[in-house]
């Protein structure tokens, strides 16, 4: 049995009656969350294939996700961000036999919501052994890549959160990231179950998510005063929300700790939120190694760093800063091979003498938004440089809420035909990928180290030309 169930069942037989999971309408103690994820746990065991699960986050979703690991078949949460393109793909490329979406009355309940259980004819694929989770990132590509995680895996990062956090930090965890994302998926659910706290689980549209990428934040800083939360899970664009909306509302919280990772935190940052009162620490991970590799204590801080690795893992640097984590902390690709005991994570780092981290940057090209989404620039290019109005494009957000381009117009091209063009390729990328601010800019000129020979963009260089960053024609 996995360590998060074993705790539940503990629970379960100590307290029946303690309330583990709740709602705006309603609560589970342990003793009826074991049997609801008992009774769909069974509905489900007739057949081991992946499980796809698009559902809102809510106590359902938490059934859901809890029976899939008793049943022993691999989930595949779908963020509620992806395109249908993507949902589509992430299906097909793990070989979800079912999927689970929200139902009508009179259909299967979990959580006391109606489910629905769909087959869906996809063909079966070859899963690396042990695999529960897959988890799709919102790509480096236009195609999700799934990360294959074992239960042990995911679970030995919630284990260790708990031991550096400690038990006494469990009391009241409010989602705020879609349950779908690994980060909230292990960090807040199963290190919440495993500590013995409490878990509210509100809508996206309760925390103020009901848009991923237009949050309203006067609606999360609601929730979070009228539920009593006393944790968070935030990405930085989030956080930054969060403070402007405190200092508008100067409402009274209960919070303890807001942990912050999917992208690079300002110092900044860290201290407008010391100023407004939220107690941040910041962390880092990412899905290959089943969500956090580091985080700062709220006992133990120090900003500008995301802290020490967690105690399950070995964390090292490669001769040019490369953070390298082992042993195993994924099973691997789908469709790939297994993958080494060591992973290269591609951002750079360096340690303090305590031992504590530092990320400096990628290595590659990747974009980290600032809600924490990862973006290849070639792919934004790609559909800016599919319309006839644009010759040249670069796309550009590292850490920002919105992506950013320079474009050049083919000739002849009118400003506003060149915003219709920016329009059209933004509709044919999900939310997060979608050009905001854009600049014309006069064309990449080779002879000043600004395009390769073959017309790709040269970024630092075009970066050092136009930095900060560009502002929207008009």
């Amino acid at each position: 049995m996995s360590a998060v169930l074993d705790a539940l069942s503990r629970r379960a037989r100590t307290t029946p009656d303690d309330v583990v999971i709740q709602w705006a309408e309603g609560s589970l103690t342990a003793a009826e969350l074991l049997a609801q994820v008992g009774q769909l746990a069974t509905a489900l065991a007739d057949d081991r294939s992946p499980v796809g699960v698009l559902l809102d986050n809510g106590p359902a979703w938490v059934v859901v996700d809890l029976a899939l690991i008793l049943a022993q078949r691999p989930s595949v949460p779908i963020p509620p961000f992806f395109t249908a393109a993507q949902r589509d793909h992430a299906l097909a490329d793990a070989g979800a036999g079912l999927l689970i979406t929200p139902g009508a009355p009179g259909e299967l309940t979990a959580g006391g919501a109606p489910i629905r259980l769909t087959p869906t004819g996809l063909p079966v694929r070859d899963l690396h052994p042990g695999t529960a989770k897959i988890t799709y990132t919102s790509g480096s590509t236009g195609a999700p890549k799934g990360v294959c995680l074992s239960q042990d895996q995911m679970e030995a990062v919630a284990a260790s959160l708990v031991q550096v956090l400690g038990r006494d930090r469990a009391g009241l965890h409010l989602p705020v990231l879609p349950l779908a994302v690994l980060l909230e998926n292990v960090a807040g659910l199963y290190a919440t179950l495993l500590a013995g706290g409490r878990y509210h689980a509100a809508s996206l549209a309760e925390a103020g998510m009901g848009e991923a990428f237009r949050p309203d934040f006067a609606r999360l800083l609601t929730t979070v005063v009228q539920t009593g939360a006393t944790t968070l899970i935030l990405v930085p664009e989030l956080l930054r929300g969060l403070i402007a909306a405190r200092s508008v509302m100067r409402l009274d919280h209960r919070l303890e700790m807001i942990a912050v990772g999917g992208a690079r935190v300002s110092p900044a940052l860290l201290e407008a939120a010391a100023n407004a009162g939220l107690p941040v620490v910041e962390g880092y991970g990412l899905s290959e190694c089943a969500s956090v590799v580091a985080l700062n204590s709220p006992d133990d801080a120090r900003p500008g760093t995301v802290g020490r690795p967690l105690p399950h893992l070995d964390v090292h640097l490669a001769d040019d800063g490369e953070i390298l984590v082992s042993p195993h902390p994924f099973l691997g690709y789908v469709g790939q091979a297994p993958a080494p005991e060591r992973l290269h994570t591609g951002d750079v780092g360096r340690f303090d003498a305590d031992g504590r981290l530092t990320i400096e940057g990628r290595k590659a090209n990747t974009l980290i938004t600032a809600f924490g989404r990862n973006v290849a620039p070639e792919w934004v290019e790609s559909e800016l440089l599919a319309e006839p109005q644009i010759l040249q494009a670069m796309a550009m957000g590292e850490a920002q809420a919105a992506l950013s381009a320079l474009i050049v117009a083919m000739p002849g091209a009118e400003p506003a035909q060149v915003e219709a063009a920016v329009a059209r390729a933004n509709a044919r990328l999900p939310d997060y990928a979608r050009i905001g601010d854009w600049r014309l800019v006069p064309p990449f000129d080779p002879a000043a180290g600004q395009v390769t020979a073959n017309g790709r963009p040269r970024r630092k260089t075009l970066l050092r030309t136009y930095a900060p960053s560009p502002s929207q024609a008009a």
